[in-house]
């Protein structure tokens, strides 16, 4: 199979860039840091670029397009509501996503006051239909479900209640055995 050469893309003026930019958030919210990472693949080599970018980035927060401590905020709110998430968790999505650490502190702080984590982590199984570890694979289940709750970002304590309540003996469960490496799909 002979695969064609992508053509060059032609730079974009700072007008372009904006323009390409709003599109971009229109279609999903993004930090600054992802927002810098497309415009780099359209904007001209160099400072110029680079200054188109700055320009761009300036631009979009003026109009209160642009904003990383309400980006944090709302994807905060949205994994703990829908996906079910722990702190843990969306702290590190959200400094993989380049939000500086001390609005991730905040925003996840201020989404997570109050919530029962043992309680998330029940509505985390139930989302996900896990079962309650049984049979003669039980030790290898239970490790299992506990990787995908620490991966979901729950203490290990929350962990330990979750599986207690099951009635599940935690102290006999090898973690490094049987724990699925796959998504929490």
């Amino acid at each position: 199979m002979v695969f064609k050469k992508a053509k060059k893309r032609e730079a974009l003026s700072e007008a372009g860039l904006l323009e390409y930019a709003v599109r971009a958030l229109a279609a999903k919210m993004r930090t600054e840091r992802e927002l810098r990472r497309l415009m780099k693949t359209r904007a001209a080599e160099g400072d110029d670029g680079e200054r188109a970018m700055n320009a761009v980035v300036r631009r979009l927060k003026e109009l209160n397009y642009l904003s990383d401590t309400r980006f944090a905020a709302d994807y905060t709110r949205l994994r703990k509501e829908n996906e079910k998430f722990g702190q843990r968790r969306v702290q590190q999505d959200l400094a993989a996503k380049g939000v500086a650490s001390e609005t991730v502190g905040k925003a996840v702080s201020a989404a997570y006051a109050g919530v029962d984590e043992v309680a998330l982590a029940r509505e985390y199984v139930a989302r996900k239909r896990m079962k309650q570890p049984a049979g003669e694979r039980k030790q290898q289940e239970t490790a299992r479900v506990m990787g995908r709750l620490l991966r979901a970002g729950f203490s290990a304590g929350t962990v330990f209640k979750v599986l207690r309540e099951w009635g599940v003996e935690v102290e006999e469960v090898d973690v490094g055995e049987g724990v699925d490496e796959g998504g929490d799909n």
